[in-house]
């Protein structure tokens, strides 16, 4: 019979026990922020009928994914590259009786058929956060604010990534202003969220077709916009820190647009972004347009500071969507995180964990190994004081090595990280050493597996 040599699928990964940790820990990361902020998690179907994806994003799609039809059957699915679809859609189905706002969130796995890349895949984890039926900007503040819990979580600071905000009602009112019509935005929004995938050459002759100069093509660029914060405009007071209701400068150290447009819009977010605590963590960016087409208000994306990885996260707000799937008119504003980006710029900032720690994080450090002298007493005693070990809510592990030497025995509840090492010396006593601290006691067997109180105390320390 001849062998084979499998791999995983291109664009997929193995999760050996480091990976599921790392994996755990982003998981266990996100739900915490979350819940922290007041969302409640959801999920659905892995795969969904594929009109769904269709009826959001266009015919357009459907190469994006990986699509089947059911044997005997007509129906066509498509396994989820999003969540957003599946969430309108349990929205719309019982938005009579949800709770005004609804704050929901997901941590699932979604695919998508494109080439694989550094930070991205064919099969990812995206963390999701939404919150419909809040049309005001705080609604919007409290979706970001999640986010940054989960940055400062992590140990990120301002000055590692930045959350880049703009609205898009505001720029569709822009445009319109300049004489651009409505039906020409969308291939001009696209145009502005390519930008930094072509030659500043290029990206400034494609705008010019829309009757902007170079000069504002490198305002778009560069895209920053300085909120401003005027003496004697008002002020209010945010936690101890004065925040003025001020107006926006210019762009990146230009003149070369009048950017007023924006204050009407921004200065109620500038407000509650200081309110939610994270406006040191915001710029106004007239560069993130977001390129999908169902935005209707404030966009955001979350990049390095120094721009080196793609967007580690993204989102903004969507009234119009739940409509589209049968339900009522619904102001809503989710974001969402995949673990692929968030976990390679951890690791380029030095705030990834080691195996170790992540096992630790993740559940799995043993409360306690036990092991024998050697003896055939002793070593008769070990099972069943794990498995009663194991009955008091411990995790408790054994060698399945062959040796019997108590040092290389120790070594190895040391490289498991065990907090506590039970040396049992016959069928009545043992030692109790605290791997952590050193320290090592006589105990007896039945006060051991009765409940021992070091054992239980030291179980989480």
């Amino acid at each position: 019979m001849s062998s084979h040599t499998f791999q995983a699928p291109t664009g997929t990964r193995d999760f050996y026990p480091a990976d599921a940790a790392l994996r755990r820990f982003i998981i266990e990361s996100w739900r915490s922020a979350a819940i922290r902020h007041g969302f409640e998690e959801v999920d659905g179907p892995t795969f969904e009928h594929l009109d769904l994806y269709t009826v959001k994003s266009g015919e357009g799609i459907v190469s994006e994914l990986f699509s089947f039809t059911r044997v005997g059957g007509e129906k066509t699915y498509a396994l989820r590259p999003e969540f957003t679809p599946t969430l309108a859609r349990l929205y719309a189905a019982k938005a009579n009786a949800l709770p005004r706002p609804t704050k929901w969130f997901c941590t699932p796995t979604f695919f998508r058929a494109e080439k694989p890349q550094r930070g991205r895949l064919r099969e990812f984890l995206q963390w999701n956060v939404d919150l419909l039926g809040d049309p005001s900007p705080a609604a919007d503040a409290e979706v970001i604010a999640a986010c940054v819990t989960l940055f400062e979580s992590l140990g990120f600071t301002p000055a590692d990534l930045r959350v880049k905000v703009n609205h898009r009602a505001a720029l569709a009112n822009w445009f319109v202003s300049r004489g651009i019509p409505e039906s020409e935005h969308a291939k001009l929004l696209v145009l502005l969220d390519q930008r930094a995938k072509m030659p500043a050459g290029e990206f400034a002759a494609k705008l010019a077709l829309y009757n902007f100069t170079a000069e504002q093509a490198e305002v778009f660029k560069k895209g920053i916009i300085r909120v401003t914060l005027p003496e004697r405009a008002g002020e209010v007071q945010v936690m101890g820190q004065t925040v003025e209701r001020g107006m926006l400068g210019p762009a990146a150290g230009s003149d070369a647009f009048d950017l007023s447009f924006f204050s009407e819009a921004v200065q109620p977010l500038a407000l509650e972004f200081a309110a939610a605590g994270v406006l040191d963590w915001v710029d106004f960016d007239l560069s993130i347009v977001r390129g999908l087409a169902y935005y209707t208000g404030m966009v955001f994306e979350v990049h390095e500071a120094t721009g080196a990885e793609r967007a580690v996260a993204g989102g903004g707000r969507y009234d119009n969507l739940v409509e589209l799937f049968g339900g009522p008119p619904t102001p809503a504003v989710g974001m969402g995180m995949g673990d692929v980006v968030l976990s390679l710029v951890m690791k380029d900032k030095g705030l990834l964990p080691d195996a170790g720690r992540l096992m630790e994080l993740s559940g799995q450090r043993p409360d306690v190994f036990v092991v024998s002298n050697g003896s055939p007493e002793a070593e008769a005693r070990v099972r069943p004081t794990v498995a009663a070990l194991r009955r008091l809510g411990l995790h408790a592990r054994h060698t399945y090595k062959a040796t019997r030497n108590v040092g290389k025995l120790l070594k190895e509840a040391g490289d498991a990280r065990a907090r506590y090492a039970v040396i049992i010396e016959n069928s009545e006593s043992a030692q109790l050493k605290d791997l952590t601290g050193g320290e090592q006691r006589a105990v007896r067997l039945d006060e051991l597996t009765a409940g021992y109180p070091t054992i239980m105390q030291g179980r989480g320390a």
